[in-house]
C-alpha cells in the first residue's frame, strides 16, 4: 500500500511539473494527455504483479514522452515557417526523428509539412497553419 501511495504521489507530482513547465500549448496538453493514456495501458498490461504500479509508471511516463513529442514537433514547425526553410530533430539515439517543411503560404501564414519517424520509418504526416 505505501508503494502504490509513493507512485500516485510521482505521478501527482509530474502531472504539476509538466503543468507548470515547457508545456505551451493545447497541442502540447493534447499529445500528453494521449501518452499517458497509452503508457497507462501499457504499463497496466506489462506489469502482471502489480497493474495499478504498471498503469501509474506507465501514464507518467506516457505524459512527459507524449508532452515533449509534441512539443518539438511545433517548435520545429514554428522554426521553419520562420525561417522559411526545413527543419530536423533528432533524439540522441538517432531512433526518432522530426522533420518539417513550409511547403505553401496563404496570406501571412505558411503552411507546414511535419513528418515524424521511428527507427528511419515515417510513422505519422501532418500539415499545420504557422501564422506569425
Amino acid at each position: 500500500m505505501r508503494k502504490v501511495a509513493m507512485l500516485l504521489a510521482f505521478a501527482v507530482f509530474s502531472a504539476g511539473v509538466i503543468s507548470c513547465g515547457q508545456v505551451s500549448s493545447q497541442r502540447t496538453y493534447e499529445g500528453a494527455g494521449v501518452g499517458a493514456a497509452v503508457g497507462a495501458a501499457a504499463g497496466a498490461i506489462l506489469d502482471k504483479n502489480n497493474r495499478w504500479r504498471g498503469a501509474v509508471i506507465g501514464g507518467a511516463l506516457g505524459a512527459v514522452l507524449g508532452g515533449t513529442i509534441t512539443e518539438i514537433a511545433q517548435r520545429a514547425a514554428t522554426e521553419a515557417a520562420m525561417a522559411n526553410k526545413p527543419v530536423e530533430y533528432r533524439s540522441e539515439d538517432g531512433r526518432q526523428r522530426v522533420y518539417a517543411e513550409p511547403v505553401a503560404s496563404k496570406g501571412n501564414c505558411k503552411i507546414v509539412k511535419t513528418n515524424y519517424y521511428q527507427d528511419g520509418k515515417l510513422v505519422k504526416t501532418e500539415e499545420r497553419e504557422v501564422c506569425p
